[in-house]
């Protein structure tokens, strides 16, 4: 059974958060688990939509992130990175979207 649309494509952080990944080379949107999920071409999901994901009580991107850079910055500012359920223990760092987003900063995660 496919999971419900958890996020609204008329939501100003959703559009922005596809304006950015989506110039990256290669990278196209599919819904996944009722997200937006952007992958790679012949590769792999390196971002995924948090819009209240299992009562999260908050809107964030899931993002891939390179070794130490989880730690480094949800311990710059735990309450705009944090450690995802799932993704989490693999290195993902979550980046709230309601919450003092720094666009620049998001898209040079969103790239590395």
């Amino acid at each position: 059974m496919a999971h419900p649309r958890q996020y609204d494509d008329s939501n100003p952080a959703i559009k922005r958060l596809r304006e950015i990944s989506l110039v990256l080379p290669e990278t196209f949107e599919k819904e996944a688990w009722g997200e937006c999920t952007f992958r790679v071409t012949g590769g792999s999901m390196f971002a995924m939509t948090d819009n209240n994901h299992h009562s999260s009580g908050h809107i964030a991107v899931w993002v891939k992130a390179p070794p130490m850079v989880q730690e480094i910055l949800v311990n710059s500012d735990a309450k705009r990175f944090f450690k995802p359920p799932y993704m989490g223990p693999k290195g993902w760092v979550g980046v709230r979207l309601d919450y003092k987003v720094n666009w620049d900063e998001l898209a040079a995660i969103l790239k590395d």
